[in-house]
């Protein structure tokens, strides 16, 4: 997620005339993400200043000897005590709406996106407990923009695979008669249909699916996304009905 993000706010951040903010929101019982965050960030823009902002204090004050120049962690919720009127460059939240009923998740996308700059990200999914299978949605200040599925290829059997890691605002939608999983059903078709590529690796394997894949659906990205074990559709292919 954190290697996709850096690819595709790069533009907005090499541009911002003030230092870019970032939010990592509810980090968990561990700062490392924050942490990873700002080291990615970093190459692309080296003033750039990552929050990481947990409701548990107990957490935060954990967090605390981790800070360093532009990493600070604090305490707060969906309302983010951080960053200025010029608005937020990114906000991440990796596993938190999913604990949550699916009808706070409109809700809460769109109270996150007042808080966005012009140009800024809020990028919301799930992963498995290693990062090794991850679906997130991207959205702009408008509302949501596109889905991405990625996954380490050399531990993935099927796409569907992906399914159980579908963001709250999928996961129930994966029902026959629903746009996501009419998408995962011919991902997994055309995932079938290049398993001779298979033979040379798996990326080359998950290079052909999208490809394929891409003849109808309206993917956002192009093979040297693919090559990293990514694919992003534009979100109104895959929302729910």
């Amino acid at each position: 997620m954190d290697r996709w993000i850096a690819a595709a706010l790069g533009p907005a951040l090499r541009r911002s005339p003030a230092p870019p903010t970032a939010v990592d929101l509810g980090y968990g019982a561990a700062p490392w993400t924050a942490v990873e965050l700002l080291e990615r960030l970093g190459k692309v823009r080296a003033d750039a200043r990552v929050y990481g902002v947990e409701i548990d204090p107990e957490r935060v004050a954990a967090a605390r000897p981790y800070e360093r120049a532009g990493l600070t962690f604090v305490r707060g919720g969906f309302e983010l005590p951080v960053g200025g009127r010029q608005g937020l460059t990114l906000i991440r939240a990796a596993n938190v709406l999913r604990q949550y009923p699916e009808a706070e998740v409109g809700p809460a996308w769109q109270q996150l996106c007042s808080r966005l700059a012009p140009e800024g990200l809020l990028v919301e999914g799930t992963c498995d407990e290693i990062g090794r299978r991850h679906v997130w949605v991207a959205l702009g200040p408008e509302g949501p923009r596109t889905v991405t599925f990625a996954a380490r290829l050399a531990t993935l059997a099927a796409p569907s695979d992906l399914a159980e890691r579908l963001p709250k605002a999928l996961i129930h939608r994966n029902v026959p008669g629903e746009p996501v999983h009419a998408f995962l059903r011919d991902f997994d078709r055309a995932w079938a249909t290049a398993a001779p590529y298979g033979a040379l690796s798996a990326r080359q394997r998950w290079i052909r699916a999208v490809r394929a894949l891409s003849a109808d659906w309206p993917l956002a990205d192009g093979p040297r996304r693919w090559r990293q074990g990514e694919v992003t559709v534009r979100w109104p292919a895959v929302a729910p009905r």
